[in-house]
């Protein structure tokens, strides 16, 4: 009878150690299935977190270039606003931006839009207008003849890039253009 007890007690132990490896092979198996999940979730957060940051960079990219553009074409304005006769001649005019160092004679004069018809200084401020009184931006016309006001911060080729981003109250004054046609 000893005997038939051991013997049911190895039966027994060995059933049980045979379902304990087996189960520490599973939990191990799913320890593996776990990790490259983990892996493969690891690896497509980081896919996604770059591509948001690519994205960010395009838009910022966009945001700049479209207050470039609108800063160009507010100086259009400008130009077609201070020409007597809103500028003239078979050929579309020139709005060119103004190195701070000469005369918007000689920057057109260099160009095949040769006659300057005005030297244009603007600046806006960021935001919407709250008020009928709020002051939204400044300008200046300074004739053809004279560098006038050579502070390099006037210069949007010497500008930094962002820097269209900046009005007085960040840092950046006025850009100046000059309104150029064909003679």
């Amino acid at each position: 009878m000893k005997f038939l007890g051991i013997f049911i007690l190895a039966v027994i132990l060995s059933t049980v150690s045979g379902q304990t490896t087996s189960f520490k092979d599973k939990v191990e198996d799913l320890k593996r299935a776990f990790g490259a999940v983990l892996d493969d979730t690891s690896a497509e957060i980081a896919g996604l977190t770059a591509q948001l940051q690519e994205m960010k960079e395009e838009r910022a990219e966009l945001d700049r270039a479209h207050a470039w553009q609108a800063l160009h074409m507010a100086a259009a304005a400008a130009c077609r606003g201070s020409t007597a006769s809103g500028g003239t001649g078979p050929w579309g005019n020139a709005v060119l931006a103004k190195e701070n160092t000469r005369s918007c004679n000689q920057v057109c004069g260099a160009t095949v839009f040769s006659r300057c018809d005005a030297d244009i200084s603007i600046s806006g401020y960021t935001g919407q207008a709250t008020s009928y009184t709020q002051r939204l931006g400044h300008f200046y016309n300074y004739g053809c003849g004279t560098p006038g006001n050579t502070h390099v911060l006037f210069d949007e080729v010497k500008a930094g890039k962002d820097d269209v981003f900046k009005d007085i109250s960040t840092g950046n004054w006025f850009y100046r253009f000059c309104c150029c046609r064909r003679p």
